[in-house]
């Protein structure tokens, strides 16, 4: 009997997984940045003097990016097209390393519909429709990885963290098509969603790993990794019919 309270948080924490969910490829020494609610684990023998950081998907924890700032007095841009997010950090005192930039990160450029949260009180919006969202929209501004790099100046990005409530399948991959050099990547997947699920998960970690990005952190609820870059990405990567079959929602854009 013991064991039960124990084999209930399992029960919990994997039935979407059918108790098979990924696992650490390559062990590394990671420290947690930010709060326990708003923190990710990175590898800091990767970060250079001064790192190059993209924070796609802010809400109202902005720890792990505040955290960044005061350890390495590096820049974080912030990327984020809700509303109440925007309303919310004009009442904050901010670094001026902290650079907010009011779009949403996707695979293609252009207005995305925005879908609210069931509950008034809930921040979290999402590009991909599902019973958790409400089927009123607001439309945003946004944009795709490599767009934003040459609007900042960027050839490469030390860190991406994605908490982007489902489309960063999309996201990851236009990054892959798009050969984008990142070396580490932190993000929550959404296959809990409805309109999700783990499969759309497994196939983009596949392409990851064909793409040189190997997990070394993943959270017990299975939905939070850490990826980091093992070396220069091959010339075989994925198909584009391969990445498009990781992508939910919209299409890649042409």
């Amino acid at each position: 009997m013991r064991i039960r309270p124990f084999l209930q948080k399992y029960l919990r924490s994997y039935p979407e997984w059918c108790f098979k969910p990924p696992r650490v490829s390559r062990s590394r020494e990671l420290t947690r940045f930010g709060s326990d609610y708003g923190g990710y684990f990175l590898d800091t023998s990767l970060l250079p003097r001064e790192p190059i950081i993209y924070s796609a998907g802010i809400g109202r924890d902005i720890s792990f990016d505040l955290t960044l700032i005061e350890r390495y007095r590096c820049t974080v841009h912030a990327f984020d097209p809700t509303p109440k997010v925007q309303a919310w950090l004009a009442g904050q005192e901010l670094p001026p390393e902290f650079r907010f930039h009011a779009v949403g990160l996707a695979n293609f450029d252009g207005n995305a519909d925005f879908y609210q949260p069931v509950q008034a009180d809930f921040i979290s919006h999402s590009m991909v429709e599902g019973r958790e969202y409400s089927s009123d929209s607001i439309p945003v501004c946004v944009m795709k990885l490599a767009s934003l790099m040459k609007q900042l100046g960027h050839s490469r990005i030390d860190v991406l963290k994605m908490d982007v409530e489902g489309a960063e399948y999309g996201v990851m991959a236009d990054l892959m098509r798009d050969r984008i050099e990142v070396d580490q990547i932190v993000v929550e997947f959404h296959h809990r969603l409805s309109s999700i699920g783990v499969r759309s998960t497994r196939r983009v970690l596949g392409d990851l790993a064909d793409y040189g990005l190997e997990v070394c952190y993943v959270s017990p609820r299975a939905d939070v990794f850490t990826l980091i870059r093992r070396a220069v990405p091959d010339e075989s990567v994925p198909k584009k019919s391969d990445l498009d079959r990781s992508a939910p929602g919209r299409p890649l854009a042409e």
